[in-house]
């Protein structure tokens, strides 16, 4: 199978790796390692590389990482991107998937991760934002809690920064009581914010396909699910919401 994978693009480091974490799942680094036959060295580069191919993602648990391989038919997302120098390749993947459904790790393609804590949730934007161009606008709900605003100012701060840098305008929803409270500021140019009095669902950001929910509790939660469905239904909610807010 290995050989099989390599034709289809990957290194041989790349393919020891895959079939490594399908039979393992999600799993963190030093499993991966022993399993795939791979140096210590080298294993960081080789997620990060099936990573951007789509191949792995990962979920932030207590400042950890844990891999999860996508199932073996979203392989043919990876070979779309590579349409005219790999469609010869279609036939080998057709025949390969047979073989990979057959090793141990059989679960459902991931629509949602969970990250932790601070770390977790600076990698949860960046997830939010990964396929982010500067004509899709990022819509959120702000709720002001004056016990979690300390917590969170500063973060959201550096993350203000991190779309400008990015161009992306965003449109926002906030209750009246964070407008009225002493640590409100003007917001910046790229971030248009209206406010309603009456109580909004969650810290929620919608962007493309996907919805972001925080939590900023003692130990901060963040859940990004992957869906069109659930980020259209909110969409929708939020526009209605917007036409009946004021700035």
């Amino acid at each position: 199978m290995r050989n099989e994978l390599i034709e289809l693009g990957l290194t041989e480091g790349e393919a020891k790796v895959y079939l490594a974490m399908l039979q393992l799942g999600t799993s963190t680094v030093g499993p991966i390692i022993k399993k795939g036959q791979v140096s210590n060295s080298k294993i960081y580069s080789i997620l990060q590389r099936l990573i951007e191919k789509g191949l792995v993602s990962y979920v932030v648990k207590q400042k950890t990482k844990f891999f999860t391989p996508v199932p073996p038919t979203r392989l043919n997302d990876f070979l779309d991107k590579k349409e005219q120098e790999l469609q010869k390749n279609r036939n080998v993947l057709k025949s390969l998937i047979p073989t990979l459904r057959r090793t141990k790790f059989l679960g459902a393609e991931q629509e949602a991760e969970i990250f932790e804590g601070i770390r977790g949730m600076k990698t949860a934007y960046e997830r939010l934002l990964e396929d982010h161009t500067k004509k899709d606008h990022l819509l959120f709900f702000y709720i002001y809690d004056k016990l979690q605003f300390k917590r969170h100012d500063l973060f959201f701060k550096q993350i203000f920064h991190y779309y400008w840098k990015l161009g992306l305008k965003l449109r926002g929803v906030s209750t009246k009581n964070y407008k009225k409270s002493k640590y409100f500021e003007k917001s910046p140019k790229f971030i248009e914010l209206r406010f309603v009095d009456f109580p909004l669902p969650s810290m929620v950001d919608i962007y493309q396909d996907k919805t972001l929910f925080t939590s900023w509790g003692e130990k901060p939660l963040a859940y990004l699910i992957h869906s069109k469905e659930v980020s259209d239904n909110f969409r929708k909610y939020f526009e209605t919401v917007w036409k009946m807010a004021k700035k």
